[in-house]
């Protein structure tokens, strides 16, 4: 008898124990499945920096062009930089280094500083501060902003309410500020 032309035969010959077979490997499936470790989102810590200047009064084209695009220069120099992303606004400029996973975020935050310090002289004489830098992780930043509005209810209610009502399936951050609640028609 030749065992892989027939591997069937024994399936199709006993078909209520194909079937419980068939059940009790779905079931084991499902099973394990319930106590597999996955994570929704995975827990990766990007080493980024977040690097911050203002100039009073300054239009966007001048903040990007006299305060972003030294300091970008010097920042293309850094090793390890794999994403550099700036944006300019009135008065102020934002520039967001991302690195490799396997780099030192303390040694990148060095390397920033000394690149800010080389950029110095290259940046406005009015500039009132050093631009500033901070170590900030992506992961952190949320998911979803969720403003609750009434114009009979106070904002302090509303937020209770919020808090006992949703509070088990979402995280309820500060409150915001009144004015950041307040819809203007």
């Amino acid at each position: 008898m030749n065992f892989s032309s027939n591997f069937s035969a024994p399936f199709i010959r006993r078909p209520v124990a194909t079937s419980l077979i068939t059940f009790a490997i779905l079931l084991s499936g499902v099973v394990a499945f319930r106590f597999l470790p996955v994570a929704p989102l995975p827990q990766v810590d990007f080493p980024t920096i977040s690097v911050g200047a203002g100039l009073p009064g300054a239009s966007p084209e001048t903040m990007a062009s006299a305060v972003a695009t030294p300091l970008e220069r010097q920042f293309g120099r850094i090793a390890g930089v794999t994403q550099m992303t700036s944006s300019s606004g009135l008065g102020s400029t934002g520039i967001t280094l991302q690195f490799d996973l396997n780099r030192d975020i303390n040694a990148a935050a060095r390397d920033v500083q000394a690149s800010i310090n080389a950029a110095r002289s290259q940046l406005p004489a009015d500039l009132p501060g050093q631009p500033t830098y901070r170590k900030v992780n992506p992961a952190d930043a949320p998911i979803m902003l969720l403003v609750l509005t009434s114009e009979n209810i106070p904002p302090a209610e509303i937020y209770d309410a919020a808090g006992r009502r949703r509070r088990p399936s979402i995280y309820l951050g500060q409150r915001p500020p009144r004015r950041a609640c307040r819809s203007e028609p």
